[in-house]
């Protein structure tokens, strides 16, 4: 009855655009945090910054999902999406935070190639979004979706190289602790990228 009130489509996907070129400037402040060592509060309270407005773009499009009645794609993978979206910019600013926390200043070089790697997954995540809103963009998205899970396969293959050597070279425990969780969290960034890629993949089997 009151289902004709209600708006039939929403402006998702500038909602998605909006949340997907914020994590591209979190990841990329990231990386810049890490690739100088310095300025490392007021660069954590950038990202901070970043990931308290991709917070509101999330909660915009969870509360305007509960107010549209035709939504341009299936409402499950709308609130994944922009959920796991929102999972990786939680994730950039936990690692801006720890670097601060721990005020690690210098960094080995597997650290900024991670982050580096993260900011391209990020890119990634960007340009697959920028597309999904035409399925006539479906083999292009699978094609950006597959650089995002090798990426995430590269992503790996650095963390165990540097975690041999962290546990091989670094005689200070408290510092192999604090690099290991830097790298724990790296690498979560590419994995939730690869769970973005993988939820569009699926958005574009549903719709092609």
């Amino acid at each position: 009855m009151f289902s004709r009130f209600m708006p039939r489509q929403g402006k998702f996907f500038d909602l998605f655009n909006e949340h997907a070129e914020l994590i591209v400037q979190g990841s990329r402040e990231l990386a810049a945090l890490m690739a100088s060592g310095d300025e490392l509060e007021r660069r954590a309270h950038n990202v901070e910054s970043i990931e308290k407005r991709g917070d509101r773009i999330t909660r915009g499009t969870i509360e305007l999902l509960h107010k549209t009645f035709i939504t341009p794609i299936d409402r499950e993978d709308i609130h994944q999406l922009i959920s796991e979206m929102d999972n990786i910019l939680d994730l950039i600013e936990d690692s801006a935070q720890l670097m601060f926390l721990y005020d690690v200043r210098v960094l080995p070089p597997d650290a900024k190639k991670l982050a580096d790697i993260c900011v391209e997954c990020c890119e990634k995540v960007k340009s697959a979004v920028a597309l999904l809103s035409s399925m006539d963009n479906a083999d292009a998205i699978m094609a950006i979706c597959q650089d995002i899970d090798r990426l995430e396969s590269e992503a790996d293959h650095v963390m165990r190289a540097a975690m041999g050597r962290l546990f091989r070279d670094e005689p200070d425990v408290r510092e192999l602790i604090k690099l290991r969780t830097v790298y724990e969290h790296l690498e979560t960034v590419t994995d939730h990228c690869e769970d973005v890629a993988n939820i569009i993949q699926g958005i574009v089997i549903e719709n092609a």
